[in-house]
């Protein structure tokens, strides 16, 4: 069953936490493990596997928020393994737009139904007939092992090549085995059904603490570092995460084939492993990978010596959320429901809970677990209750075919014990088959209870006569307090789970979601956006468990709204009073026609749904397993039943006041001003959350404002539903298959290696084009970058284009709404350097959705011009963006200590960079009172950099011809390219700053300084007072790209994959200094690189945080010393492997070719073609052999020669008695060790402001920027 919860996890720092833990974007804070085999840093990311020239400096202040969502019951995306948090297309990864479709044809949605249902829904319709409701089984060869599924009873997309087949081990363990040839990715996962709901009584936290124990050894692989090693040496990675009633276990590899054991495999055992074709074997990389994740789930150690350093891990972990809103209020939700029901469960843990009392602070020889008691036995009986073929699921993705996949789980997954006898899982398909559940039938009327109501089977079923969220908890007006500047309402109501047979069949959830959330004018959202109380509103499923859900509508507040929330929940309920009003007085209108372009709509995405990340996939198809039958995995929820009103009507009467939570969220709820309104819980007495400290307090809502609410007297005016869409796609026609492109097709030739043409040259636009024949999917990205000078050459100028950016997007939405409703998207953003506008998605129309937006930024900076007077309402959203801006650039303050850190380096790395308080200033402040911002300026400044001198470059790539990109490439030059170019010198251009050697530094701030290991220290204070984390970074700046050339940045990248598992290994595992613990190589703006180390830890200051990484630092030197050459050959070709990862969709090579595209639009002439080889020249340094043909970049040939460049890079770079040592750390203190924080200030060689940064920058030279390729 869908297990979703709360709150999006939210970061500045996204791409870091990646690489540190695989943290994903789930709807809930999960509960990480937080382990990873990636030696990853910005050079290779998974799931994008590229190296990547470009940079993200400015990442924190130039992203563009969607901030509005239609919302919806998440469309399952087992190809991305996610679901989406809307009806939306998803998101694909690293910065590329969504998935679009688009159409401008006006047919009414009756002809467009009835035609889409002949092409698509109908295949999906038909297909799924033909499938039996209990699989059929088949014996295999082993006798034991029945195949349930075969690869053509499975429903697929039309992209999908891959082969699928389910079975069942003779152990009861359901498996769904992938073959896929062409993947350059092996994966598997092991979905549990147990999660922290299970967790006994006195050990809150255990199924948590045991996912992280599982990680440290087995019975046949004791010792703890020997999985993630593995992983590592064959290019791999692992996580896992625990949820409310389920665990997930998952890793990837590259398809090697070394031998197990490093220390005897030679170097042309190496080489003969990097094999492009296995004969449908499966690799040694994933067959030993399997081994040893099977050995979790049938001999773990659970070793009494380890408790205690992971129960710290767990208790860093829980401490690492107590500063952090999104745990705070998931925890305040979890402690407001019914005690007795496991959703009241304290599902982290810590030291305290899982010792049944212990204290961290408690130690000492005659001192075990703090005064507590061991939770090993508690782990054994966990492990034997839950961990059995039965309550877990199993997905693997190889390249091998499906029998010899099948014979590798059979001998690795084989001795994994049977369930109990009887037992039955808590999933559909278990209980289904075992009569616990009935799948309704054509025609049966639905069932009733003795006061008409309907009856959901699966509704409070598994935990009863326990509910979650009954009379008591419900019916409730809550205030919080938040950590960071926040205001936020949201109605969470409770209703059956979203997968109950009835409501899985017809989906209520998705068309309410869609009207709900729906931005279109007219709607809720334009008319809380016009009046200027909301800053976004969204919808969907709030929580998800077996026996209930929450459904979710957030809005975001501004101050206005706050102080207007009265009106803002008046109008949300007369909102959904109109669509109640529309289902229950029009059973066979509107709504049903809703339901039908939401049925269509899914349809058409699963038809031409591409196979995405095999990670991402296994993790949740091994949890598919538990609620589909096989045959319709990969389908999901993409299948909808008939429009059934009567499910709808019993929907939609759970959405009440008296079946509702009413959350608000503000820093002035303490106000009394504000203690006036009707919504308010001023009667009760702040309280305090035990677990995370969360401030609130609550009262009933009134039976005046529950009536009223009930039944509005009157509903605004300017409310009313949505049209129909006029957007859903009709021609999915490929350009590939056309006459004229088909004479031109060559079999042989493999165009993902073909590079994009240049098919526009001018001095006002370079375009590119490639027309896409590999993923053949109806489908076109269309990229725009805009390169001014002006957005970045003050703090103001920036800070006005970001307004604008906020102003467009919200004034977009009304226009375009429809066509991102029906897969068409646009993005708009700006950096310090470029606007870009892209738009991508179906075909059809995606020239005129570029159009309609460039047309609109155009006449938005007119209105805008013209002032508040012509456009008061233009004008309340320019405030509310303001305000918003504002507001988010604030909350910098807030971020973790480490992200911090981070921050402290850019400023003082890169030039010219403004600080925070500058962007600040600007909008608050004696300055921001004499110089306020205002529209007009907003509108000259955006008209500026927009459409004044600018370099333009452009991709049109994907199911486009030549001739349609130069109508695009018009288009653009009309629209935007007016005026003449910017001269070459015009550019602009960012710089990294090189660091000062220990004898540089003690030129700079004197002979005291040259005693220090460390000469430079940034030290900064965290802002908030509940903050109990302190953090290092601490960098060994190395050359400029441009210095290092292929060979010093592949050798650079070759000793991050291998410091990443030994800095872990030592500064996380052994000696527990925190929960987040990296060493990553990073690259600043202007070309400059270095390896940074770093921790975050709640229970050691800085200064030994420092020294822990110092000794790691000397440590690693000699691991690599007394590594054996070939352990060498199968970490470079690891790292080779990962580089070299194709594309495997449409998305991901926008990503790839755009991102070649603009590294070069900073540098000169010269140097203005993108290097589209560059990945293969990286690898080509790590390929040792002695038959590198001509082009070689490198002159490495044996792995003892590869050894010895890595150890010279490293002495040079960074070890201690180097002269070319460049080491400086970024420290961060709690406000507890403020005052060892100021015994440093003043000092020499200490940094501890901003001004003492700029300070030092003035006598610092700066690295080359010309390119390396």
């Amino acid at each position: 069953m869908a297990r979703s919860s709360m709150l999006a996890v939210t970061t500045t720092c996204t791409q870091l936490l990646l690489l540190i833990g695989g943290i994903q974007s789930f709807a809930t804070p999960f509960y990480h493990h937080l382990r990873s085999s990636s030696g990853g840093n910005d050079l290779t990311v998974k799931n994008n596997n590229k190296v990547n020239d470009g940079n993200d400096s400015f990442k924190l202040w130039s992203t563009t928020d969607k901030s509005s969502s239609s919302g919806g019951e998440a469309i399952l995306d087992l190809s991305e393994g996610r679901s989406s948090g809307s009806v939306l297309t998803d998101l694909v990864t690293n910065g590329v737009p969504k998935e679009e479709i688009c159409s401008d044809d006006t047919t009414s949605i009756a002809t467009i139904t009835n035609e889409m249902s002949t092409d698509i829904e109908e295949d999906v319709a038909e297909a799924i007939t033909k499938q039996p409701i209990t699989t059929t089984t088949t014996t295999t060869s082993s006798s034991t092992t029945k195949i349930i599924a075969t690869d053509d009873q499975f429903i697929k997309s039309l992209p999908d090549k891959r082969n699928y087949r389910a079975i069942t081990l003779a152990n009861q363990l359901t498996v769904l085995l992938t073959s896929d040839p062409m993947t350059d990715v092996e994966s598997a996962s092991v979905h549990v059904r147990a999660g922290h709901f299970d967790d006994p009584p006195n050990r809150a936290g255990l199924a948590h603490f045991h996912e992280h124990m599982l990680f440290l050894g087995t019975e046949k692989y004791p010792k703890e570092e020997e999985y993630e090693d593995f992983l590592g040496r064959n290019g791999g990675a692992s996580n896992a995460y625990t949820d409310m009633e389920d665990t997930n276990y998952y890793f990837n590899v590259s398809p090697l084939d070394h031998s197990d054991d490093d220390d005897e495999e030679t170097l042309d055992e190496v080489q003969s492993s990097e094999v492009e074709d296995n004969d449908g074997k499966v690799s040694s990389a994933l067959s030993g990978a399997l081994d040893r994740f099977a050995q979790f789930f049938i001999s773990p150690l659970f070793d009494e010596s380890m408790l205690e350093r992971e129960l710290r891990a767990v208790n860093s972990e829980y401490l690492n959320g107590r500063t952090a809103d999104n745990w705070r209020n998931y925890q305040m939700l979890k402690h407001g429901s019914n005690h007795d029901h496991p959703f009241s469960k304290f599902g982290c843990g810590n030291y305290n809970t899982l010792t049944d009392g212990g204290d961290p602070e408690l130690k000492g020889d005659d001192v075990e677990f703090g005064g507590g008691s061991s939770p090993r036995e508690a782990l054994v009986k966990f492990w034997t209750d839950k961990y059995h073929a039965g309550n877990i699921r199993l997905c693997v993705v190889g390249r091998a075919n499906l029998d010899e996949l099948q014979k590798t789980v059979e001998e690795t997954f084989g001795d994994v014990r049977p369930p109990p006898e009887g037992f039955v899982a808590n999933g559909l398909v278990d209980q289904i088959k075992a009569g616990v559940l009935k799948l309704p039938e054509e025609g049966e009327s639905h069932t009733r209870d003795e006061n008409g109501d309907f009856v959901f089977q699966t509704e409070h079923l598994t935990y009863a006569p326990n509910v979650a969220f009954g009379p008591n908890e419900l019916g409730l007006i809550r205030e919080v307090i938040p950590l960071v500047e926040s205001r936020t309402l949201k109605i969470l109501s409770a209703v059956p789970p979203s997968d109950d047979p009835v409501l899985a069949e017809s989906k209520p959830f998705r068309v309410l979601s869609h009207l709900v959330g729906h931005e279109s004018p007219g709607s809720l959202h334009h008319l809380l956006m016009e009046e200027g109380w909301v800053s976004s509103l969204s919808s969907g499923t709030g929580v998800s468990a077996s026996d209930f859900s929450l459904t979710s509508l957030g809005i975001s507040l501004t101050p206005k709204g706050m102080r207007e929330r009265d009106q803002v929940l008046a109008k949300t309920w007369q909102w959904l009073a109109l669509i109640k009003d529309a289902v229950l007085n029009d059973p066979h209108g509107v709504i049903e026609q809703y339901h039908n372009e939401m049925k269509v709509l899914a349809a058409t995405s699963f038809k031409f749904r591409e196979n995405g990340d095999p990670t991402s996939f296994c993790s949740s198809a091994a949890e598919r397993l538990f609620d589909y039958e096989p045959s319709k995995l990969l389908l999901g929820s993409a299948n909808a039943g008939e429009y059934d009103v009567e499910v709808e009507r019993a929907f939609l009467k759970r959405m009440t006041p008296e079946n509702s939570l009413i959350i608000i969220t503000g820093p002035e709820l303490e106000e009394k001003e504000l203690e006036g309104a009707a919504v308010s819980a001023s009667e009760d007495t702040w309280q305090t959350e035990e677990r995370y400290g969360g401030k609130y307090r609550q009262v009933r809502i009134s039976e005046d404002l529950a009536k009223g609410w009930n039944q509005p007297a009157e509903i605004d005016p300017r409310l009313r539903l949505p049209g129909l869409n006029e957007f859903i796609p009709e021609d999915v026609s490929l350009r590939c298959d056309d006459e004229e492109s088909k004479a031109t097709f060559d079999p042989d030739v493999d165009y993902r290696e073909e590079h994009p043409n240049l098919i526009v040259d001018t001095p006002k636009l370079r375009m590119w084009h490639k027309m896409d024949r590999t993923f053949r999917v109806p489908k076109t990205s269309i990229s725009l970058q805009l390169t001014s000078p002006n957005i970045y050459r003050s703090p103001r100028s920036i800070t006005l284009n970001r307004i604008f950016q906020k102003v467009l997007q919200d004034d977009l939405n009304s226009y375009v709404y429809d066509a991102s409703v029906a897969g068409c998207n646009y993005r708009v953003s700006v950096a310090p350097s470029n606007y870009q506008l892209s738009v991508s998605g179906y075909s059809e129309k995606l020239p005129h959705l570029l159009d309609v937006v460039t047309s609109r930024i155009a006449s938005l900076i007119e209105e805008m011009k013209e002032g508040e007077e012509a456009h008061p309402a233009l004008e309340k959203i320019f405030s509310k963006s303001k305000d918003d801006l504002l507001r988010q650039t604030k909350n910098y303050v807030y971020d973790s200590p480490y992200e911090t850190a981070t921050y402290n380096f850019r400023m003082l790395l890169e030039t010219p960079v403004w600080h925070v308080r500058d962007y600040i200033g600007e909008m608050e402040g004696p300055g921001a009172e004499a110089e306020p911002l205002t529209m007009k300026e907003c509108a000259e400044a955006a008209e500026e950099c927009l459409f004044g001198r600018t370099k333009a470059v452009s991709l049109c790539i994907g199911n486009i011809d030549e001739k349609g990109s130069k109508e695009v490439a018009d288009l653009i030059t009309n629209n935007f390219l007016k005026k003449r170019p910017l001269i070459e010198d015009e550019t602009p251009r960012f710089r990294s700053l090189r660091m000062p050697n220990k004898a540089e530094a003690m030129q700079i701030f004197g002979e005291s300084v040259g005693s220090r290991e460390v000469p430079i220290v940034y030290e900064d204070l965290a802002h908030s007072e509940s903050e109990e984390n302190n953090a290092v970074d601490l960098m060994m700046q190395t050359a400029s790209s441009f210095e290092l050339g292929f060979e010093g940045l592949a050798i650079q990248e070759l000793i991050a994959s291998m410091a990443y598992n030994s800095a872990f290994n030592q500064l996380r595992t052994k000696e527990q200094l925190g929960y987040i613990v990296a060493a990553v190589v990073k690259k600043s703006t202007g070309g400059g690189n270095g390896l940074h180390v770093i921790v975050q830890s709640s229970s050691t200051l800085p200064p030994a945080i420092e020294e822990s990484c110092l000794r790691w630092v000397e440590q690693f030197r000699k691991e690599l010393e007394e590594m054996p050459d070939s352990r060498f050959a199968m970490e470079a070709a690891a790292v080779k492997a990962n580089l070299l990862e194709k594309d495997i969709k449409l998305s991901e090579e926008v990503s790839s070719v755009w991102g070649e595209i603009l590294s070069t639009m900073s540098h000169s002439e010269h140097f203005k073609n993108p290097d589209f080889d560059r990945i293969e020249k990286f690898a080509d340094v790590l390929t040792l052999d002695d038959k590198q043909g001509n082009g070689s970049v490198s002159s490495i040939k044996t792995a003892a020669e590869l050894k010895q460049k890595v150890l010279e890079f490293y002495d040079k770079y960074f070890s201690p008695d180097s002269p070319d040592r460049r080491i400086v750390s970024s420290r961060v203190y709690n406000r507890k060790a403020k005052a060892v924080y100021e015994e440093n200030v003043g000092k020499a060689g200490f940094i501890s402001s901003y001004d003492d940064s700029r300070k030092l920058k003035q006598m610092l030279t700066a690295f080359p920027t010309a390119p390396y390729w």
